[in-house]
């Protein structure tokens, strides 16, 4: 082969690896059913079909989605609700729970993680989390299937302690004895720790000292110096915090999977239509770029986007208003999800 063909072959795999999208993330979604006015479970599935959303949380195991999701392909985070995890401290129920959740509806269905318990607090009910994440490990385990579907839970920030700068980031130290054991689990078994990370809340909390461009991804420039790492969104130093804190807590590189993030568009302190699709499709572009975050360039960073409609029987009133679309199922705002099997981007 001359030289110049050589040349050539290299030019063009440049290209494609730079213009092709379909190497990125896809951005997934979390379906939520907190209200009395939104679509079936078989029309919300088409829905996301129709969106080119790959992947999905349910938050418990509705059987209508989870028939819904059958042959679709969309990968699915199915959730243990915090209701049922003490049960799931009898091994016998752990691979009843499996069994009848996930068993009955395998390989059909996609799964991908199980979420042990959402935002469970250490001191209510927080000795449960790991008993419960270790038996249904071991009933998967029975069904040989450890390898292919991954037991995990998901944490809120309330856990971390310091968060100035994100290197420094560290779990509370009254916390230590529910996270450091699960974290533990979670690398032995080649898991992730699954994270609800919200710029909005933390800009709420701090508006004096944390800017409203920021959170949203808006920010023409760096706005905080973390050594040689510098941070243009809150987002990505939000993220990085949990990487260091999970890194003290003896997780090394542990993936982290961002379970849940939302702005809401209504109901509260900058909580606006505008705010929302700034944040949603600013967002959704920085998974889709898989360019990771400071400390962790050129990682992946795989996130649901809270949450498929807005939900009016949640409370308090901001909770009613993350929705990415109306209870009729229109798009409060386009936002394109994954890229299409040719490359194209797909909203």
């Amino acid at each position: 082969m001359s030289n110049m063909t050589t040349l050539f072959l290299l030019i063009a795999l440049f290209i494609t690896t730079i213009l092709n999208p379909t190497s990125g993330e896809s951005v997934g979604v979390c379906y939520g059913m907190m209200g009395n006015n939104l679509p079936s479970q078989s029309d919300t599935i088409a829905l996301f079909r129709q969106n080119n959303i790959r992947r999905v949380r349910l938050y418990d195991p509705n059987q209508a989605a989870l028939n819904a999701l059958r042959n679709t392909g969309i990968e699915v985070i199915i959730g243990v609700p915090n209701t049922d995890l003490r049960s799931l401290t009898n091994p016998s129920s752990a691979r009843s729970w499996l069994q009848n959740n996930v068993l009955n509806y395998y390989p059909a269905v996609s799964f991908k993680y199980i979420a042990v318990g959402n935002e469970v607090s250490p001191s209510n009910g927080g000795d449960v989390v790991l008993p419960a994440m270790r038996n249904v490990y071991d009933a998967l385990r029975g069904a040989n299937l450890q390898d292919r579907i991954k037991v995990s839970t998901a944490i809120d920030m309330t856990l971390i302690g310091n968060s100035f700068p994100p290197s420094s980031g560290e779990f509370r130290g009254d916390v230590r004895w529910y996270i450091d054991p699960i974290i533990g689990f979670l690398t032995s078994t080649n898991s992730a720790l699954l994270a609800n990370i919200y710029p909005y809340f933390s800009y709420v909390d701090n508006p004096r000292d944390i800017s409203l461009s920021y959170a949203l991804f808006t920010s023409p420039s760096v706005v905080v110096w973390d050594g040689s790492r510098g941070y243009q969104n809150l987002f990505d130093a939000l993220l990085d915090v949990v990487y260091s804190a999970v890194e003290r807590s003896g997780g090394g590189s542990l993936p982290v999977v961002v379970s849940e993030s939302g702005w809401p568009s209504n109901g509260g302190n900058a909580a606006s239509f505008d705010n929302a699709r700034a944040f949603y499709t600013n967002l959704a572009s920085r998974v889709r770029e898989n360019r990771g975050t400071p400390k962790r360039p050129g990682r992946g960073v795989e996130t649901y986007l809270f949450a498929m409609f807005d939900e009016n029987q949640k409370s308090p009133e901001i909770e009613k208003n993350f929705g990415l679309f109306f209870p009729n199922k229109q798009p409060k705002f386009p936002i394109t999800f994954s890229a299409a099997r040719d490359g194209t981007a797909v909203e």
